[in-house]
């Protein structure tokens, strides 16, 4: 059973923005990035520790839809077609409680891949040495 009950959930499409209240007060903004990076599915996730796959690229993500999942989580379809995670109500209070170092942890993630937040970036290319 879930310890926190959302009491409202908007999408704000301009700003690309999930505002949660909670029953006990605390009211979160997500970023729509934000929260696709930090998708609760396997594919980014993965099947255990270690085995986290870096979102790169999702500056400009979308929320196209937002489906209940029983009375505790949502399922957001994102517009690069990611579907697959489930959004507990605990998971989305987690995530706005963490909000800040989980966000200056994906960047630094990021960084250290050489990765970017911009749609196409990508890592760069590897650099080819030696003969033809």
């Amino acid at each position: 059973m879930n310890k926190h009950t959302p009491t409202e959930i908007k999408l704000h499409q301009k700003s690309r923005q999930m505002e949660i209240s909670f029953a006990d007060g605390k009211r979160f903004e997500l970023s729509y990035e934000f929260l696709r990076v930090y998708s609760p599915s396997a594919e980014v996730r993965g099947h255990g520790p270690g085995q986290e796959v870096l979102q790169a690229g999702k500056k400009d993500i979308e929320i196209t839809t937002l489906e209940p999942v029983g009375s505790y989580a949502v399922q957001p379809r994102f517009s690069d077609g990611h579907d697959s995670g489930l959004y507990s109500w605990d998971y989305l209070y987690e995530l706005g409680c963490d909000r800040d170092q989980l966000w200056q942890q994906y960047l630094q993630r990021l960084q250290a891949a050489g990765a970017s937040r911009e749609p196409g970036a990508g890592p760069p290319a590897p650099v080819k040495s030696g003969c033809h």
